[in-house]
């Protein structure tokens, strides 16, 4: 029996793709195994939306031809579409695996057609992730990401749904509806993400949906519709909609599409019908021409919303990009803002947080934690909640009482199962 190692890197659609590829290669005869020293192929599923990101995908792959020069070497993911040439420089003899061809894996491997499997696998048998979507409609001036993934390719809603159904046929408790921007999905075959959401809640059987990434630009076009289908029940009171900066001039060189005022409404329709929703945004720090007024802008803003989860990242030029060929700011700068925007945002986190201790809630346990007889679920506002137990209780509703702020998570007592 051959044996294949995977490593996977990126956002959930990547995962996603790794669970078609090992599903695959189970299919046709390979054991997937956790030591690279037992394997004949190494598959690297890579992600090269952030400068240390693709440094690590680079030393990674360094270290596999250097290493294991007698394996068959697999470089999938978004390097194999947007930086083929760079990585084919360091693994000459590696296959290249597009993004969008994670099916054709067996072929890659095998040399011929591979039998394709009645299920995918999942890494998480509670969590089924649905990709709907490929590329976007955008055109952002920084995003690499567009390069790999290319225009917006959205999948039939009747096929979406019959994957969901199987999902949860299949015991799956958590579905993850996921893409580069789910905020522009069906755009391009007359439907919206709105629309999707009304079939998928439609769907019989006791189950938990969270929303992917949207971006504001598409988001301000349809807040009325979209709060209305949140306050069902199968949906997780959780949107994840990156701002970016709090200035609109610096969102004007980004070419995002929309103002600050637009994501303050979105916020404002929001918060007014769900007034304790979870709110997740991302903030780029440092970009090409951002001054110390624009940078002030951001934490402004950042402290009126006051955001339970602020993904922060130091702006690095990607190759190929728009923002590349801009006049660059001076690490130290870039280094300074972020260390003070972090400092900022845990205190808005830990206020957001605070509000649970002493409240009861129910939990859907979805993962396992990192010590014995630990668990992690998440209440109807997707907040991650640590709890103990020595029963097994994975995939259960479980209620409980928040007892303490962890600070990226909430610690539990566990009451009952529901």
């Amino acid at each position: 029996m051959k044996k294949a190692y995977i490593e996977t890197y990126g956002c959930s659609a990547n995962q996603s793709h790794s669970e078609v590829m090992v599903s695959i290669l189970k299919e046709n005869g390979f054991e997937i195994v956790r030591d690279i020293d037992k394997s004949d192929v190494i598959i690297i599923n890579t992600c090269i939306v952030k400068t240390p990101t693709e440094n690590r995908m680079r030393t990674r792959v360094k270290f596999f031809v250097e290493n294991y020069p007698e394996k068959k070497l697999v470089i999938a993911g978004c390097a194999a579409d947007a930086e083929r040439e760079m990585f084919k420089k360091i693994a000459p003899s590696a296959v290249f695996l597009s993004s969008h061809e994670s099916k054709k894996i067996g072929r890659i491997i095998l040399g011929k057609k591979a039998r394709l499997p009645s299920k995918k696998i999942r890494f998480n048998p509670v969590i089924g992730i649905v990709e709907i979507a490929s590329g976007c409609l955008g055109s952002c001036s920084y995003c690499i990401t567009k390069l790999a993934r290319g225009k917006l390719k959205s999948r039939n809603t009747d096929e979406i749904i019959c994957e969901v159904e199987n999902l949860v046929k299949d015991g799956c408790k958590e579905i993850w509806l996921t893409s580069q921007d789910n905020g522009c999905y069906g755009l391009d075959i007359g439907t919206n993400i709105v629309e999707l959401l009304r079939s998928v809640v439609a769907v019989d059987g006791d189950f938990r949906i969270r929303l992917g990434m949207m971006n504001p630009a598409h988001l301000k076009n349809m807040i009325d519709d979209l709060v209305s289908i949140l306050d069902n029940e199968k949906i997780y009171k959780f949107v994840h909609i990156p701002v970016q900066s709090g200035s609109n001039r610096i969102l004007r060189l980004m070419k995002r599409g929309y103002v600050v005022g637009d994501f303050l409404k979105i916020v404002d329709v929001l918060r007014g019908t769900i007034p304790d929703l979870t709110i997740s945004t991302d903030v780029i720090v440092g970009f090409p021409g951002e001054t110390r007024e624009d940078f002030e802008q951001t934490l402004k803003l950042l402290t009126k919303v006051k955001p339970d989860i602020v993904n922060i990242s130091k702006f690095g030029s990607r190759p190929g990009t728009e923002a590349a060929r801009m006049k660059q700011l001076d690490n130290k700068i870039v280094k300074q803002r972020s260390v003070y925007t972090v400092r900022i945002t845990r205190e808005i986190v830990e206020e957001r947080n605070s509000r649970w201790i002493g409240k009861e809630c129910v939990i859907l346990v979805n993962e396992k934690g990192k010590r014995k007889n630990q668990f992690v679920g998440r209440n109807e506002y997707y907040k991650p909640v640590v709890v103990a137990s020595k029963k097994n209780v994975m995939g259960n509703f479980v209620k409980v009482k928040i007892t303490e702020n962890l600070g990226t998570a909430l610690l539990g007592e566990i009451k009952n199962l529901v």
